[in-house]
This record gives structure tokens, sequence and C-alpha cells, in this order.
């Protein structure tokens, strides 16, 4: 057992941002840190004072509520916005940078996160450190947590039902994609398990869609030799489906696998050309690099430090590292959510 997020403060995430704005353009980049409020809301209290449409405002990712977070999200400019952005005095939210832009933030426009976290409640705080140093030399299965599903844990189930005629289609197209992406991530899910549970989650294998951690470039695996030695030098990752109309699909094993597991988490009845409005689709890594790990031990806690690409979960990480410790449960507990 562990417990995380004890207190706001034991979660710390600060976005990393893909660049930094200009300083000129029609657009203004709001940089400001929350505690215990989620984004959506924050973004309603800031658009607002601001004199701001939500529809209007630009997030590069959305950031958890029962954490201290620092993001950034984009305005419409106006006259004088950035001071009034800087005199802003909100609930739970303190505004530290405004400054302009040529064009507005859209979702991903961020190279990833920074996060410092605080384990409590640790059995065995000596196997954790040796979980964390492991994690740091060779990665975690890069699998998309809790939060991906909803509250309920049923976000692609009711995907499934819509994309399937058995159920109605919500009417906000922002759900909608919210939902397919939720039935995309539990696709991805499953390919992981199987292949953590055949061992082959990080090496690669002929026929394999592989990933360059340097460029971002995929390519198909036609020599296992050679690429099983970039991955354990983690050159490259082999990558899983973000399943879409647009998503290369591999070949020979992995395609197997693959289709085989869309089979049977879409169900029948779900045609992907319908779906392009909601997600094209593309690859994802199934290992999970984690930089800049550092943990170190504090009375009866645990701090760790480390960085993420975007897309990547900071509970993924802990939870991997849980699992591998002999020594403790691998349960990981929240006072919230």
């Amino acid at each position: 057992m562990a417990r995380l997020k004890s207190t706001p403060e034991d979660f710390v995430v600060e976005e990393i941002p893909a660049y930094e704005p200009s300083g000129e353009g029609d657009h203004v980049f709001v940089r400001f840190v929350k505690r215990d409020v989620t984004t959506p809301d924050a973004v309603k209290a800031i658009a607002a004072a601001l004199g701001a449409r939500e529809r209007d405002v630009g997030v590069a990712g959305m950031k958890d509520k029962v954490a201290v977070t620092e993001q950034t999200i984009s305005l419409p400019a106006s006259p004088g916005i950035e001071e009034r952005a800087m005199e802003l005095a909100l609930p739970g939210i303190r505004i530290v940078a405004a400054r302009r832009h040529r064009h507005k933030l859209k979702t991903g426009h961020l190279r990833g996160n920074r996060f410092t976290l605080v384990l409590r409640e640790i059995e065995d705080p000596g196997a954790v450190l040796e979980g964390f140093a492991r994690v740091a030399a060779s990665g975690v299965p890069n699998a998309f947590g809790e939060q991906r599903f909803g509250r309920d844990g049923d976000n692609a189930s009711r995907a499934r039902a819509w994309l399937s005629g058995k159920g109605a289609a919500p009417r906000d197209p922002r759900l909608r994609r919210l939902l397919f992406s939720a039935l995309q991530s539990a696709v991805f899910n499953e390919v992981l398990a199987r292949r953590v549970e055949d061992g082959t989650w990080a090496t690669v294998l002929t026929g394999d869609i592989v990933r360059r951690r340097d460029t971002g470039g995929l390519f198909t695996c036609t020599d296992a030799g050679v690429d099983r030695e970039r991955a354990r030098r983690k050159e490259v990752s082999a990558t899983g489906p973000i399943v879409g109309v647009k998503m290369t699909w591999p070949e020979g094993e992995p395609l197997a696998l693959e289709r085989r597991v869309a089979f049977e988490v879409l169900g029948e009845g779900i045609d992907l050309a319908e779906t392009r409005a909601l997600g094209e689709g593309t690859r994802r890594a199934l290992r999970l690099e984690v930089d800049d790990l550092r943990a170190e031990r504090e009375q009866d806690s645990i701090r760790v430090h480390f960085v993420l690409p975007k897309g990547a979960y900071a509970t993924t990480v802990v939870q991997a590292v849980l699992a591998a410790s002999p020594a403790s449960p691998t349960d990981l507990s929240f006072e919230g959510t």
C-alpha cells in the first residue's frame, strides 16, 4: 500500500511548453498555478474574469484536480489583457505570466510534464526506492491511467454502445471525442497487457511499427535483431494501436494480435471509417521512458521527481514500481481524484 495525494502538495505537476510565446499576436498565453481546482474550472474562471468565451480558450493539456499544477492556456487578445490577467485574484488560482503569441494553443502543444510526488504509508521504502531505480534504467509499460476512462470507468463502454447503434450519441462533440479516445485507449491497453504477459513490451518484433525516440519517426521492423539492440539502448520502442481510419497497422505477428484485440474490445458494428471526426488514429509507444528520475526517502515517505512525455501518466509509473516491488503491496490509494 502507498498513499498518494494526501494533500494537493503531494502531487505537483509543471507543464513543459513546446515553445514560448513570442510577445506579439492576436492571442495571449496565460501561465497559472492552480491548487485543488480542475483544469476546466480554472479555464471557466479565468475566461469569465477576462471577458472571453470558454470555447475560444486553448488548452494544451488537462491536469489533475487534487494537485498543485502549473500550465498554460491561451485566450483571444483584447486591450490591456496582459495587465488584467496579472492582476487577477481567483480562488485556488495564481497567474504567473501573460504574454502574447500569434496563434491559439491546441491540445498536445506541450513537450511533457515535470512531476514531484510524495508517497506515504509505504511498508517497505527500501524496496520502492529500488523499484524507482529499475524504472529509471528500463522504463515502464506505457498504459493509459484510470483517469482516461472517466470517474466511473465506463467511458469506453459508453462509446462502444453509441458507435454500435445500441445507445444515443452525446450531443456535445467534445464529449463524443472524449468517449472515443477512451475506447481507443482500451484497445491500446489490452494490446499492451498481452505484450507484457508474453514479455515483448520492451523489445521489438518483426512487423512491429517502431518509434524512434529522438525524432518520433515511425518505421516497420524488418530486422528484429538490429532493432532489438536499438530497443535495448532505448533508442526505439515498439508501438501499439490508437485505432482510427488512418492508423498504420503493423505486419506479421503484431498485426494478428492487434486485429484480434481490436475486434474483442470494439465488438461488432463499429466502422472506423465513420469515426474520422472523432480521431483518425495514431501509434503510441508500448514503453514509457522516465527521464530525470530522482527518488529520496523522507522519514516515513518517499519524494520522487521525474519527467514524462505528453500523454503519459505519473500514476502509471508509480503503480509499475509498486507492482515490481515484492515486499510492497501494489495498491495505490488516493485522498481524491
